[in-house]
């Protein structure tokens, strides 16, 4: 099990956990239920009550075929909730692929940038974060939510996806990011299908050869639902799918990750203490 520290990111000697709070009308899991900032930070603030290393704020719903909210339109929604979890000391990460957003939220207190686009959307990205010093992840992209359904078509998954990774980790570092700042996270539902997901799962010792810290976002996707169908076909909701994001949870902490981020956190961060039991008793 990873014990890479990332600079602003308390040490926990396990896998972390990262709870999800979607500021959005139009999130695939949750979306509308933290649309309020109100509600939003007493939901961040629950997150951490259950066991969350840190709360990820997201102003742009990225589900398949979302359309792109305005720059003005995402930093309202987020740059208040950053700035008031980060006031009661909660560990802020913000997840947007605009570097004005990242910039503002750095600002406001966020200690870690989530980019799902490694920097493909906003060249300007690499470099506001290199100067901001915090955690940067880089995740495995191959185009916007309209577009990526489409883009799915590999022979290697996991190469490829490798391949792809090592080349925008080669961009950031170029643009000033620091190899110490630099998490990487394959992308999971991000242009693959299903067979595509279990493959980068069962990779996930390859991915960590790449020598960054991984991060795993499973939690209530496609993939799940549809490997739980019931006999006639029809998949899981999403909210009904959380057992199976457990168990993701608990492989990919055992395999080395160092972060899971999820929807519902309690039973994950006892997951992910289970299987740093087991990796304690190995030793």
């Amino acid at each position: 099990m990873t014990t890479w520290s990332a600079p602003g990111i308390p040490a926990r000697g396990r896998c972390l956990v990262m709870g999800v709070v979607n500021v959005t009308p139009d999130s695939f899991s949750d979306g509308g239920l933290c649309f309020d900032p109100k509600a939003a930070v007493r939901h961040g603030l629950e997150l951490v009550e259950q066991g969350a290393d840190i709360v990820d704020v997201g102003g742009e719903s990225t589900r398949p075929g979302a359309a792109r909210v305005s720059l003005e339109e995402e930093l309202a929604r987020v740059a208040p909730v950053i700035e008031e979890l980060s006031r009661r000391g909660v560990t802020v990460s913000v997840d947007t692929m605009r570097a004005e957003v990242a910039q503002a939220a750095v600002e406001a207190g966020a200690r870690l940038v989530n980019d799902v686009s490694g920097g493909l959307a906003d060249p300007a990205m690499p470099r506001v974060v290199a100067a901001s010093g915090v955690p940067y992840v880089v995740m495995h992209w191959r185009g916007h939510s309209h577009t990526m359904d489409s883009r799915a078509v590999y022979g290697d998954v996991v190469a490829e996806v490798c391949e792809e990774l090592a080349k925008r980790v080669a961009s950031v570092l170029a643009e000033g990011v620091a190899e110490e700042q630099i998490v990487l996270d394959p992308g999971l539902g991000f242009s693959k299908n299903a067979e595509h997901n279990w493959a980068l799962l069962a990779g996930l010792e390859r991915l960590a050869g790449l020598g960054y810290p991984l991060i795993i976002g499973a939690s209530r996707k496609r993939f799940l639902g549809r490997l739980l169908a019931d006999p006639g076909g029809t998949p899981r909701p999403f909210r009904d799918s959380d057992d199976a994001t457990l168990a993701v949870t608990a492989l990919a902490a055992a395999a080395g990750a160092w972060c899971v981020r999820v929807h519902d956190v309690r039973p994950n961060a006892d997951a992910v203490r289970v299987a740093a039991a087991v990796q304690r008793a190995r030793s």
